[in-house]
Protein backbone atom coordinates (compact mmCIF):
# COMPACT_ATOMS: atom_id res chain seq x y z
CA UNK A 1 0.00 0.00 0.00
CA UNK A 2 1.51 3.55 -1.30
CA UNK A 3 2.07 5.87 1.45
CA UNK A 4 4.84 8.52 0.07
CA UNK A 5 5.14 11.68 2.18
CA UNK A 6 3.87 14.84 0.50
CA UNK A 7 6.77 16.98 2.90
CA UNK A 8 6.46 20.40 1.57
CA UNK A 9 4.15 22.08 -1.47
CA UNK A 10 4.56 26.10 -2.39
CA UNK A 11 1.91 28.10 -4.77
CA UNK A 12 1.02 31.09 -6.96
CA UNK A 13 -1.80 31.61 -8.30
CA UNK A 14 -4.60 34.79 -8.19
CA UNK A 15 -5.02 34.08 -4.53
CA UNK A 16 -1.90 35.29 -3.60
CA UNK A 17 2.19 34.68 -4.43
CA UNK A 18 2.80 32.48 -0.70
CA UNK A 19 0.77 30.09 1.13
CA UNK A 20 0.29 32.72 3.95
CA UNK A 21 -1.95 34.97 1.90
CA UNK A 22 -3.55 32.08 -0.28
CA UNK A 23 -4.92 30.46 2.57
CA UNK A 24 -7.45 32.76 4.09
CA UNK A 25 -8.35 33.80 0.57
CA UNK A 26 -9.13 30.00 -0.02
CA UNK A 27 -11.19 29.22 2.75
CA UNK A 28 -13.22 32.52 2.49
CA UNK A 29 -14.22 31.89 -0.95
CA UNK A 30 -12.84 35.41 -2.09
CA UNK A 31 -13.53 35.64 -5.85
CA UNK A 32 -12.28 39.47 -5.30
CA UNK A 33 -9.10 39.61 -7.19
CA UNK A 34 -10.18 38.50 -10.68
CA UNK A 35 -9.80 40.70 -13.56
CA UNK A 36 -11.40 42.17 -16.41
CA UNK A 37 -9.38 41.24 -19.72
CA UNK A 38 -10.35 42.31 -23.43
CA UNK A 39 -10.39 39.46 -25.99
CA UNK A 40 -7.82 40.13 -28.32
CA UNK A 41 -10.04 38.83 -31.48
CA UNK A 42 -13.34 40.39 -30.15
CA UNK A 43 -12.67 43.01 -27.73
CA UNK A 44 -15.05 41.57 -25.10
CA UNK A 45 -14.10 41.69 -21.64
CA UNK A 46 -14.12 38.56 -19.68
CA UNK A 47 -12.77 37.57 -16.14
CA UNK A 48 -9.57 35.85 -15.65
CA UNK A 49 -7.49 34.76 -12.91
CA UNK A 50 -4.46 36.72 -13.03
CA UNK A 51 -1.52 36.54 -10.32
CA UNK A 52 -1.63 40.26 -9.50
CA UNK A 53 1.62 40.48 -7.44
CA UNK A 54 5.10 40.94 -8.61
CA UNK A 55 6.81 38.04 -9.73
CA UNK A 56 10.11 37.27 -9.18
CA UNK A 57 13.22 37.52 -11.25
CA UNK A 58 16.08 35.41 -12.33
CA UNK A 59 19.67 36.14 -11.09
CA UNK A 60 22.12 36.52 -14.42
CA UNK A 61 23.09 33.35 -14.88
CA UNK A 62 19.46 32.17 -15.47
CA UNK A 63 18.20 35.08 -17.87
CA UNK A 64 17.55 32.50 -20.69
CA UNK A 65 15.10 31.62 -18.90
CA UNK A 66 12.98 35.01 -18.77
CA UNK A 67 9.17 34.67 -19.08
CA UNK A 68 6.23 35.56 -17.22
CA UNK A 69 5.66 30.93 -17.30
CA UNK A 70 8.84 30.45 -15.79
CA UNK A 71 8.74 33.10 -12.99
CA UNK A 72 5.53 31.30 -11.97
CA UNK A 73 8.17 28.61 -11.49
CA UNK A 74 10.23 30.11 -9.19
CA UNK A 75 7.92 31.87 -7.48
CA UNK A 76 6.82 28.72 -6.06
CA UNK A 77 9.79 26.31 -6.13
CA UNK A 78 11.78 29.08 -3.82
CA UNK A 79 8.65 28.31 -1.49
CA UNK A 80 10.04 24.70 -1.05
CA UNK A 81 13.30 25.26 -1.54
CA UNK A 82 14.32 24.24 1.83
CA UNK A 83 13.10 20.85 1.54
CA UNK A 84 14.26 20.24 -2.10
CA UNK A 85 17.84 21.32 -0.84
CA UNK A 86 17.20 18.37 1.93
CA UNK A 87 16.19 15.63 -0.14
CA UNK A 88 18.85 16.19 -2.84
CA UNK A 89 21.84 16.23 0.18
CA UNK A 90 19.87 13.40 2.00
CA UNK A 91 19.45 11.40 -1.42
CA UNK A 92 22.14 12.43 -3.55
CA UNK A 93 21.07 15.02 -6.58
CA UNK A 94 21.09 11.87 -8.92
CA UNK A 95 18.30 10.50 -6.72
CA UNK A 96 15.67 13.08 -7.45
CA UNK A 97 13.82 13.23 -10.08
CA UNK A 98 11.54 16.33 -11.58
CA UNK A 99 8.48 15.48 -12.90
CA UNK A 100 6.46 18.40 -14.43
CA UNK A 101 2.66 19.15 -16.02
CA UNK A 102 2.01 22.17 -18.25
CA UNK A 103 -0.30 22.41 -21.23
CA UNK A 104 1.28 25.53 -22.69
CA UNK A 105 4.59 26.18 -21.05
CA UNK A 106 6.02 29.55 -21.80
CA UNK A 107 3.91 29.87 -24.80
CA UNK A 108 3.26 33.53 -23.65
CA UNK A 109 7.10 34.22 -24.59
CA UNK A 110 6.52 33.06 -28.21
CA UNK A 111 3.30 35.36 -28.68
CA UNK A 112 5.17 38.08 -27.44
CA UNK A 113 8.36 37.63 -29.45
CA UNK A 114 5.56 37.11 -32.21
CA UNK A 115 3.69 40.71 -32.00
CA UNK A 116 7.87 41.96 -31.72
CA UNK A 117 8.64 40.14 -34.82
CA UNK A 118 5.55 41.61 -36.91
CA UNK A 119 6.19 44.73 -35.92
CA UNK A 120 9.99 44.96 -36.11
CA UNK A 121 10.46 42.53 -38.80
CA UNK A 122 12.63 40.54 -36.08
CA UNK A 123 12.67 38.61 -33.17
CA UNK A 124 13.68 39.80 -29.88
CA UNK A 125 17.74 39.30 -28.99
CA UNK A 126 16.57 38.26 -25.72
CA UNK A 127 13.72 35.60 -26.92
CA UNK A 128 15.10 31.61 -26.04
CA UNK A 129 12.45 29.17 -27.39
CA UNK A 130 14.57 26.09 -26.00
CA UNK A 131 14.79 27.25 -22.84
CA UNK A 132 10.86 30.27 -22.41
CA UNK A 133 8.75 28.15 -24.61
CA UNK A 134 10.21 24.33 -25.20
CA UNK A 135 7.89 22.21 -22.84
CA UNK A 136 11.24 20.33 -21.23
CA UNK A 137 12.36 23.58 -20.46
CA UNK A 138 9.40 23.68 -17.63
CA UNK A 139 11.26 20.37 -15.89
CA UNK A 140 14.54 21.70 -16.56
CA UNK A 141 14.05 24.90 -14.81
CA UNK A 142 13.12 23.20 -11.77
CA UNK A 143 15.82 20.65 -11.85
CA UNK A 144 18.40 24.01 -12.09
CA UNK A 145 16.80 25.75 -9.49
CA UNK A 146 16.72 22.51 -6.94
CA UNK A 147 20.16 20.74 -7.98
CA UNK A 148 17.96 17.44 -8.57
CA UNK A 149 20.10 15.13 -11.52
CA UNK A 150 17.98 12.31 -11.73
CA UNK A 151 15.01 12.10 -14.51
CA UNK A 152 13.56 15.51 -15.50
CA UNK A 153 10.50 15.52 -17.79
CA UNK A 154 7.21 17.12 -18.48
CA UNK A 155 3.52 16.38 -19.09
CA UNK A 156 1.22 18.02 -21.44
CA UNK A 157 -2.11 16.94 -21.48
CA UNK A 158 -3.94 19.69 -21.37
CA UNK A 159 -6.13 20.32 -18.44
CA UNK A 160 -4.41 16.55 -16.42
CA UNK A 161 -1.42 17.91 -17.19
CA UNK A 162 -0.23 18.28 -13.45
CA UNK A 163 -2.20 15.51 -12.16
CA UNK A 164 -0.58 12.82 -13.54
CA UNK A 165 2.43 14.10 -12.86
CA UNK A 166 1.59 12.19 -9.36
CA UNK A 167 1.21 9.09 -11.11
CA UNK A 168 4.64 9.54 -12.87
CA UNK A 169 6.34 10.45 -9.45
CA UNK A 170 5.16 7.89 -7.61
CA UNK A 171 6.16 5.26 -10.85
CA UNK A 172 9.60 6.47 -9.70
CA UNK A 173 9.90 5.75 -6.66
CA UNK A 174 7.52 2.35 -6.83
CA UNK A 175 10.19 1.13 -9.45
CA UNK A 176 13.45 2.53 -7.35
CA UNK A 177 14.80 4.79 -10.10
CA UNK A 178 14.87 7.48 -7.41
CA UNK A 179 13.91 8.25 -3.36
CA UNK A 180 12.37 11.56 -4.24
CA UNK A 181 10.73 13.70 -6.91
CA UNK A 182 10.44 17.73 -6.89
CA UNK A 183 7.17 18.10 -8.84
CA UNK A 184 4.10 19.85 -9.78
CA UNK A 185 2.95 21.96 -12.73
CA UNK A 186 2.34 25.46 -14.14
CA UNK A 187 0.42 27.59 -16.56
CA UNK A 188 0.46 31.32 -17.93
CA UNK A 189 -2.42 33.46 -18.76
CA UNK A 190 -1.76 34.11 -23.24
CA UNK A 191 -4.03 34.86 -26.16
CA UNK A 192 -4.01 31.13 -27.61
CA UNK A 193 -5.97 29.51 -24.38
CA UNK A 194 -8.50 32.46 -24.14
CA UNK A 195 -9.24 32.71 -27.50
CA UNK A 196 -9.10 29.23 -28.00
CA UNK A 197 -11.60 28.93 -25.52
CA UNK A 198 -14.13 31.59 -26.54
CA UNK A 199 -14.04 29.63 -29.84
CA UNK A 200 -15.14 26.81 -28.20
CA UNK A 201 -17.84 28.95 -27.24
CA UNK A 202 -16.51 27.94 -23.05
CA UNK A 203 -16.04 31.39 -21.88
CA UNK A 204 -18.35 32.57 -19.45
CA UNK A 205 -18.83 36.23 -19.50
CA UNK A 206 -19.87 36.28 -15.49
CA UNK A 207 -18.34 34.69 -12.77
CA UNK A 208 -18.19 30.79 -13.31
CA UNK A 209 -20.69 29.07 -11.64
CA UNK A 210 -20.64 25.22 -11.21
CA UNK A 211 -23.75 22.92 -10.54
CA UNK A 212 -25.56 26.05 -10.97
CA UNK A 213 -29.14 25.76 -13.53
CA UNK A 214 -27.44 29.33 -14.85
CA UNK A 215 -23.78 28.26 -15.21
CA UNK A 216 -22.89 29.46 -18.87
CA UNK A 217 -19.01 28.82 -18.71
CA UNK A 218 -15.67 28.78 -17.21
CA UNK A 219 -12.71 31.31 -16.72
CA UNK A 220 -9.06 31.17 -17.36
CA UNK A 221 -6.58 31.74 -14.40
CA UNK A 222 -2.56 31.07 -14.31
CA UNK A 223 -0.01 29.68 -11.67
CA UNK A 224 2.44 27.14 -10.09
CA UNK A 225 2.48 24.74 -7.87
CA UNK A 226 5.22 22.42 -6.65
CA UNK A 227 5.46 19.95 -4.16
CA UNK A 228 7.91 17.64 -2.56
CA UNK A 229 7.58 13.99 -2.55
CA UNK A 230 9.30 11.27 -1.02
CA UNK A 231 8.96 7.41 -0.14
CA UNK A 232 9.47 7.76 3.44
CA UNK A 233 6.61 7.75 5.61
CA UNK A 234 5.97 10.74 8.27
CA UNK A 235 3.50 10.55 11.43
CA UNK A 236 1.64 13.88 10.62
CA UNK A 237 2.78 14.53 7.20
CA UNK A 238 0.21 14.05 4.44
CA UNK A 239 0.79 11.16 1.89
CA UNK A 240 -0.64 10.37 -1.89
CA UNK A 241 -2.41 7.38 -1.74
CA UNK A 242 -4.00 6.33 -4.82
CA UNK A 243 -4.02 7.24 -8.37
CA UNK A 244 -6.70 6.43 -10.84
CA UNK A 245 -6.36 7.54 -14.76
CA UNK A 246 -8.47 6.50 -17.85
CA UNK A 247 -9.04 7.62 -21.63
CA UNK A 248 -12.24 6.78 -22.81
CA UNK A 249 -11.64 9.27 -26.05
CA UNK A 250 -15.10 10.00 -26.40
CA UNK A 251 -14.70 13.42 -28.38
CA UNK A 252 -11.83 15.67 -29.30
CA UNK A 253 -12.77 18.51 -27.07
CA UNK A 254 -16.35 17.05 -24.94
CA UNK A 255 -16.68 14.68 -22.59
CA UNK A 256 -18.56 11.38 -22.19
CA UNK A 257 -22.34 13.13 -21.13
CA UNK A 258 -22.42 10.09 -18.80
CA UNK A 259 -18.72 10.59 -17.37
CA UNK A 260 -17.85 6.63 -17.79
CA UNK A 261 -14.48 7.88 -17.89
CA UNK A 262 -14.12 10.16 -15.12
CA UNK A 263 -15.96 7.52 -12.90
CA UNK A 264 -13.53 5.17 -13.90
CA UNK A 265 -10.71 7.79 -12.91
CA UNK A 266 -12.09 7.83 -9.29
CA UNK A 267 -13.14 4.61 -9.06
CA UNK A 268 -9.20 3.15 -10.32
CA UNK A 269 -8.13 5.79 -7.41
CA UNK A 270 -10.34 3.73 -4.84
CA UNK A 271 -8.74 0.89 -5.98
CA UNK A 272 -5.14 1.78 -5.95
CA UNK A 273 -5.62 2.89 -2.69
CA UNK A 274 -7.67 0.02 -1.52
CA UNK A 275 -10.58 2.61 -0.53
CA UNK A 276 -14.00 1.84 -0.09
CA UNK A 277 -15.77 5.55 -1.48
CA UNK A 278 -17.17 6.01 2.17
CA UNK A 279 -13.28 6.20 3.37
CA UNK A 280 -12.63 9.15 1.48
CA UNK A 281 -14.56 12.78 3.05
CA UNK A 282 -13.96 15.22 0.56
CA UNK A 283 -13.94 15.77 -3.36
CA UNK A 284 -12.69 18.43 -5.42
CA UNK A 285 -14.70 18.75 -8.28
CA UNK A 286 -13.00 19.45 -11.64
CA UNK A 287 -16.10 21.80 -11.42
CA UNK A 288 -15.58 24.48 -14.79
CA UNK A 289 -18.70 25.72 -15.05
CA UNK A 290 -19.44 25.10 -18.51
CA UNK A 291 -22.85 22.91 -19.19
CA UNK A 292 -21.29 19.51 -20.55
CA UNK A 293 -18.69 19.35 -17.81
CA UNK A 294 -20.80 19.78 -14.35
CA UNK A 295 -23.18 17.70 -15.86
CA UNK A 296 -21.27 14.55 -16.79
CA UNK A 297 -19.16 15.14 -13.46
CA UNK A 298 -22.41 15.35 -11.49
CA UNK A 299 -23.41 12.06 -12.98
CA UNK A 300 -20.16 10.50 -11.69
CA UNK A 301 -19.85 11.48 -8.59
CA UNK A 302 -22.98 10.76 -7.13
CA UNK A 303 -22.64 7.29 -8.65
CA UNK A 304 -19.20 6.37 -7.28
CA UNK A 305 -20.37 8.39 -3.94
CA UNK A 306 -23.22 8.81 -1.56
CA UNK A 307 -22.96 12.30 -0.67
CA UNK A 308 -19.58 13.00 -0.20
CA UNK A 309 -18.88 16.94 0.45
CA UNK A 310 -17.75 18.75 -2.41
CA UNK A 311 -16.38 21.74 -3.85
CA UNK A 312 -15.15 23.19 -7.51
CA UNK A 313 -12.44 25.72 -6.58
CA UNK A 314 -12.61 27.22 -10.18
CA UNK A 315 -14.27 30.39 -9.08
CA UNK A 316 -11.75 31.16 -6.80
CA UNK A 317 -9.17 30.67 -8.85
CA UNK A 318 -10.09 30.35 -12.75
CA UNK A 319 -9.52 27.49 -14.71
CA UNK A 320 -5.44 26.62 -14.58
CA UNK A 321 -5.46 24.30 -17.61
CA UNK A 322 -1.86 22.45 -17.12
CA UNK A 323 -1.93 23.89 -13.75
CA UNK A 324 -5.26 22.53 -12.06
CA UNK A 325 -4.50 19.73 -10.96
CA UNK A 326 -1.67 20.35 -8.86
CA UNK A 327 -3.12 23.93 -8.04
CA UNK A 328 -6.25 21.76 -6.55
CA UNK A 329 -4.49 19.43 -4.79
CA UNK A 330 -2.44 21.85 -3.19
CA UNK A 331 -5.54 23.17 -1.80
CA UNK A 332 -6.65 20.02 -0.52
CA UNK A 333 -2.71 19.57 1.00
CA UNK A 334 -3.39 23.18 2.67
CA UNK A 335 -7.01 21.52 4.18
CA UNK A 336 -5.59 18.85 5.69
CA UNK A 337 -2.48 20.44 7.11
CA UNK A 338 -3.80 23.27 8.36
CA UNK A 339 -6.64 21.20 10.54
CA UNK A 340 -6.41 20.87 13.97
CA UNK A 341 -7.53 18.36 16.33
CA UNK A 342 -9.56 16.49 13.90
CA UNK A 343 -11.36 19.67 12.36
CA UNK A 344 -10.66 20.14 9.02
CA UNK A 345 -11.35 23.79 6.75
CA UNK A 346 -13.19 22.78 3.36
CA UNK A 347 -12.59 25.15 0.48
CA UNK A 348 -16.47 26.48 -0.18
CA UNK A 349 -18.40 26.21 -3.35
CA UNK A 350 -18.79 29.76 -4.45
CA UNK A 351 -21.85 29.48 -7.22
CA UNK A 352 -25.62 31.50 -6.72
CA UNK A 353 -27.36 28.27 -5.08
CA UNK A 354 -29.52 27.61 -7.83
CA UNK A 355 -29.08 24.04 -8.21
CA UNK A 356 -29.62 22.73 -11.81
CA UNK A 357 -32.63 20.24 -11.25
CA UNK A 358 -31.59 18.29 -14.18
CA UNK A 359 -28.64 17.01 -12.29
CA UNK A 360 -28.00 14.43 -9.58
CA UNK A 361 -28.00 16.43 -5.83
CA UNK A 362 -24.74 16.97 -4.86
CA UNK A 363 -23.42 17.82 -0.67
CA UNK A 364 -21.39 21.51 -2.04
CA UNK A 365 -19.59 22.99 0.59
CA UNK A 366 -21.19 25.89 2.01
CA UNK A 367 -19.32 29.20 3.40
CA UNK A 368 -17.22 28.08 6.10
CA UNK A 369 -17.74 24.40 5.69
CA UNK A 370 -15.39 22.08 7.45
CA UNK A 371 -14.91 18.51 8.46
CA UNK A 372 -15.15 16.78 11.82
CA UNK A 373 -13.14 14.20 12.05
CA UNK A 374 -10.72 11.70 14.25
CA UNK A 375 -8.38 9.44 12.44
CA UNK A 376 -7.20 9.21 8.86
CA UNK A 377 -8.55 11.75 6.61
CA UNK A 378 -9.11 11.77 2.84
CA UNK A 379 -9.29 13.84 -0.03
CA UNK A 380 -9.75 13.37 -3.59
CA UNK A 381 -9.43 15.64 -6.05
CA UNK A 382 -10.70 15.23 -9.89
CA UNK A 383 -8.68 16.78 -13.30
CA UNK A 384 -10.33 15.84 -16.55
CA UNK A 385 -9.13 16.59 -20.27
CA UNK A 386 -9.88 16.83 -23.88
CA UNK A 387 -9.67 13.44 -25.52
CA UNK A 388 -11.40 12.15 -22.32
CA UNK A 389 -8.70 12.36 -20.23
CA UNK A 390 -9.18 11.66 -16.93
CA UNK A 391 -7.44 11.62 -13.32
CA UNK A 392 -8.00 11.57 -9.80
CA UNK A 393 -5.56 11.67 -7.15
CA UNK A 394 -6.16 10.92 -3.19
CA UNK A 395 -3.95 12.38 -0.84
CA UNK A 396 -4.42 11.53 3.01
CA UNK A 397 -3.24 12.43 6.37
CA UNK A 398 -3.25 10.59 9.55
Amino acid sequence: MRHYALTAMGMVNVLGDRLETIEPRLFAGDVSRLQEHPLRTTGERVLIGRVREELPGFPPRMQHYDCRNHRLILAATSQIAEEAEAVVRRFGADRVAVVMGSSTAGLDASEQAFFHWREHGALPAQFAYETQHEMGSVSKLVADLTGARGPAYTHSTACTSSAKVFASAASLLDMGICDAVITGGVDVLCSVPLNGFEALGSLTREHTLPMSRHRTGLIIGEGAAMFVLTRERRDGAVHLRGIGESCDAHHISAPHPDGLGAEAAMRGALADADLAPDEVHYLNLHGTGTPLNDAMEAKAVTRVFDGIPCSSTKPLVGHGLGVAGATELGFCWLALTRGRAGDYPLPPHVWDGQADEVLPTMNLVAAGGRLSRSGPVRFMSNSFAFGGNNCSVIIERS
